[in-house]
């Protein structure tokens, strides 16, 4: 029996690596976002289905499935959960991977900065934690149900969530959240034999890094491509990350069975930047 995952902001980046990672190792994958990233999710849904073995070709089930969905809206979260397993079969992980940043000194930022940040970084991962939970719980046990020691649930933190920088409070206020709800939620699913889990990625080669390499280098005045050295030459490991290297967290471990014992942690990828 496939293991089944839901993957959000999976069509690029962070999310996508994961999502490959998870195909790689064996699971059916739903790759998700925002309804305007269309052809990038079936692009990705493409990629996997196109490397899946002779077996999984002809099986009645595919490897990937793309759906276009608003994390924001509970209603669109819910119906996405409920296709997945339709198509997929029981929902064995979800990933909450979806997020936005926002460069903006406090001082400047309006209401609607604070809840266009939080409807997506908190309330979207509130959202994908419940309807999976939901859904998980009404499968039953783990093992009868889906062949696996327990469900898995796990969340978009960052390295801002342990330790705040300027000109993204907003932002790191999200993920500070994200690490409180991963910790309450591990303690009510426990007894539903679901773990709840979050990473935190630091310094990472993609989009979203390259829009605060820009806006906050120009707040701090910099060059274009000098913040993210900097952020980066402050990792022990002294590069930037990739994708890959938090798929190798969330893909690798959170989502096998050897984090079948781990519940409640935010979990640092960030090459020593920030010790926890």
């Amino acid at each position: 029996m496939p293991r089944v995952a839901i993957v959000t902001g999976s069509a690029r980046g962070i999310g996508k690596a994961i999502a490959l990672r998870l195909a790689r190792d064996g699971y059916s994958v739903c790759i998700n976002d925002i309804p305007g990233a269309k052809d990038e999710i079936a692009a990705v849904v493409d990629e996997i289905n196109a490397t899946s073995t002779q077996e999984v070709k002809s099986s009645s089930r595919p490897r990937a499935i793309g759906i276009a969905a608003d994390v924001t809206s509970s209603s669109a979260v819910e119906e996405m959960v409920r296709e997945t397993v339709e198509k997929l079969g029981p929902l064995t992980l979800m990933v909450a991977n979806a997020g936005i940043a926002q460069i903006k000194q406090l001082l400047n930022v309006t209401e609607a900065d604070i809840d266009a940040v939080f409807s997506v970084n908190f309330k979207g991962v509130f959202n994908c934690y419940t309807h999976a939970a939901r859904q998980m719980i009404a499968q039953g046990d783990p093992q009868s149900a889906a062949g696996v020691g327990v469900y898995k649930i796990v969340g978009a933190s960052s390295i801002v969530g342990f330790r705040a920088f300027g000109a993204l409070g907003i932002y790191s206020a999200s993920k500070w959240a994200v690490r409180g709800l991963t910790q309450a939620m591990a303690t009510e699913m426990a007894p539903h034999k679901i773990t709840v889990n979050a990473y935190a990625p630091g310094v990472v080669g993609t989009a979203m890094w390259d829009k605060i390499d820009e806006e906050l280098g120009a707040i701090e005045g910099r060059a274009k491509g000098e913040t993210q050295e900097v952020y980066s030459n402050k990792a022990a490991l002294g590069r930037t990350s990739e994708p890959e290297d938090v798929a190798g967290l969330v893909g690798g471990f959170l989502a096998s069975q050897d984090s079948d014992f781990v519940t409640g942690q935010t979990m640092v990828v960030d090459g020593g930047i920030v010790f926890s």
